[in-house]
């Protein structure tokens, strides 16, 4: 059996979709859901993103970046389809596991948390979606710049410049 040179190791599809998608899931649903503010929508979009994903899995290129930046630009993709389905701007109010306070939630917390709401609030809907990716998608700098289409080290800056800002907005807030 002859040996596959790197280059063609470099182009295999993806082989464990399962395992991508189990992997994956609870980071693309935070990040579609932080953008549609809709936990119906979202789940739709996510649903639709991975079907696009695996009826493409076989076009993935490991060396034009990593499995997480392929499929969060695809989902990146399904949710700015659906929010110009919905003729609305993207809005990050909050992580999806955060829309439901506990009863025993502290005043302070509560306060912290609006806070932080009215400086994303405060963002452009750009800066809102680099926020999104970082945090509710979980991507490295790497990954940013793929989906964003930037350099990674302008993805950096921006990102800085943008937590910059929010931390402003939060000390105003308070």
């Amino acid at each position: 059996m002859a040996e596959q040179s790197p280059a063609m190791a470099a182009d295999r599809p993806i082989e464990d979709f399962d395992g991508v998608y189990r992997r994956t899931f609870p980071r693309v649903y935070a990040y579609v859901a932080s953008l549609l503010r809709d936990r119906s929508a979202a789940e739709e979009v996510t649903a639709q993103a991975y079907e696009r994903a695996y009826r493409k899995r076989r076009s993935f290129r490991p060396r034009r970046g990593t499995v997480d930046a392929w499929l969060f630009g695809i989902a990146r993709n399904a949710a700015l389809d659906e929010l110009r389905r919905r003729r609305r701007r993207a809005d990050l109010e909050a992580d999806p596991r955060d829309l439901e306070a506990a009863p025993d939630e502290h005043v302070e917390g509560a306060i912290r948390r609006e806070a932080v709401r009215a400086a994303l609030r405060s963002l452009e809907p750009r800066e809102r979606e680099i926020v999104a990716l970082k945090f509710a998608g979980g991507l490295s700098n790497a990954e940013l710049a793929r989906v964003l289409g930037l350099s990674e080290s302008n993805a950096g800056t921006r990102l800085y410049r943008v937590l910059e800002k929010l931390r402003e907005a939060c000390h105003e807030n308070d």
